[in-house]
Parts: structure tokens; C-alpha cells; sequence
């Protein structure tokens, strides 16, 4: 994958994460002001910084149904008590998948490297069964004909959907 490609999703993993928990002490606050506060720190070329925005606003927009999507197949956790690391890579990871446009394949192995790197040591793990637990129902849900992708898991192996309690 891009380094420009890779450096979007970080920097729209750290507003995805601005966003959740709050920047200035009040979460929720106006995507794109968030996205113009952190991207400035950020060094991107315009179109890895039209891609970040593009990863925020999607989320942004679909955040009920992609955390909907989520709960389903995270088995015993609630969105809401995922660390905010893990949760925001999987909505971006979610929302790749469902738009089409990467590879649901890239799209885990992206957020699993996003969540070893800014996330705790089950990260990955977790983020690697949640997302091939969506990749196969958003595969399931389409109707049949050609494929754009072939369906197969991560090239980082497959993970069991996690289902230890949450704390």
C-alpha cells in the first residue's frame, strides 16, 4: 500500500480519535474544523490529504450504521466501551470496506497495522477478527455476480471474532 496512502489513514485516525473523545474538552466537535486542526500537522500531498478527509467525513456521516455494523460482530463489546483507538480504526476500516473502493483485504490489513501502531498489545488481534467477521457478512449480503475482489481473508491470517468480556 502507498506511503501517502498510509499516512491519510494515520491522519484521519487521529481525527477520527479527536473527534470521539473530544478536542478542546468537547467531543463531537465539527468535523472539519478538527480534521483543519490536526491535519496541520500532518505533511500530506493534496491527494493524501483529500483521501484523509474523505476517510473523515465518510465516518462522520455513516458513524450509526458502521458502529451498528461493529456491535454486530464484535461478540460481547459495545462500541461505546471499545478502546477509542480500536473503535475508530475499525469505523475507518468498515467504511473502506463498504464503500468498495480499497480492497476489503487492504482495508484489514491497514487497520490491523493502525492498531498494533497506536493501539494496546490485543489490538491488532482484535481489529484483525472483528473486521474478517464484517468482510464476510458484507460478503454474504451482496448479491451474487462477478466480484470486483476475490473474497479472501487478511494476509495476516485469520483471527476468531473476539469474544472476551469487555471490562
Amino acid at each position: 500500500m502507498s506511503t501517502a496512502r498510509r499516512a491519510s489513514r494515520q491522519a484521519a485516525l487521529q481525527v477520527l480519535y479527536a473527534l470521539d473523545v473530544g478536542h478542546g474538552g468537547v467531543p463531537g466537535g465539527a468535523p472539519d474544523e478538527v480534521f483543519e486542526g490536526v491535519a496541520a500537522h500532518f505533511e500530506l500531498p493534496e491527494g493524501a490529504r483529500a483521501f484523509a478527509k474523505q476517510l473523515v467525513t465518510g465516518v462522520s456521516q455513516q458513524r450509526e450504521s458502521i458502529d451498528a455494523l461493529i456491535a454486530e460482530h464484535a461478540t460481547n463489546w459495545r462500541v461505546a466501551r471499545m478502546a477509542a483507538v480500536d473503535r475508530n480504526v475499525l469505523r475507518m476500516a468498515v467504511y473502506e470496506m463498504r464503500e468498495g473502493a480499497t480492497p476489503r483485504t487492504v482495508a484489514i490489513d491497514e487497520a490491523v497495522e493502525l492498531a498494533r501502531r497506536f493501539g494496546s498489545e490485543r489490538s491488532s488481534a482484535f481489529v484483525n477478527g472483528v473486521l474478517d467477521a464484517v468482510a464476510r457478512s458484507l460478503d454474504a449480503r451482496e448479491p451474487a455476480g462477478p466480484r470486483r475482489e476475490p473474497s479472501r481473508r487478511s494476509s495476516r491470517g485469520s483471527a476468531p471474532t473476539p469474544s472476551w468480556e469487555e471490562p
